[in-house]
């Protein structure tokens, strides 16, 4: 067997040709949820305030994301303008690691999972979150 990202199993006493390997992918534990703390200003602009309509005025305005990066490093490239979001790219303050530093790394299918979890808890909590 190679060591590629995905295992490559068959069948005891079968040839491994390609029509009977099957591909059983890894739980490899490399992605980050994270949340970028934006400028209140972001609350000017009519479509955030729709998706928050409950927020606590006296908490801020938080971006939460999912990246197969170190957070820190997309947060520069949310700023640069690669792969960005226009309020993180505008307003954009500040990681947060205090709200998300203990959930990560997760693997992929959990990191999407997560993200949406943080979102709504923190939604819960009063912040006005943007997610995509």
């Amino acid at each position: 067997m190679g060591r590629g990202k995905d295992l490559l199993l068959r069948e005891p006493g079968q040839a491994p040709t390609a029509a009977r390997l099957v591909r059983v992918p890894k739980q490899v534990a490399r992605h980050h949820v994270y949340v970028i703390q934006l400028d209140p200003a972001v609350l000017e602009h009519a479509k955030f305030r729709a998706a928050n309509p409950n927020h606590d005025p006296r908490k801020p305005p938080l971006y939460v994301g999912m990246t197969g990066l170190d957070p820190a490093t997309r947060f520069e490239r949310h700023k640069y303008g690669v792969k960005d979001n226009h309020y993180v790219r505008r307003y954009g303050v500040r990681l947060r690691p205090d709200l998300y530093a203990e959930l990560n790394p997760l693997p992929y299918a959990e990191a999407q999972r997560m993200e949406w979890v943080l979102a709504r808890e923190l939604r819960n909590d009063g912040y006005a979150v943007w997610q995509k």
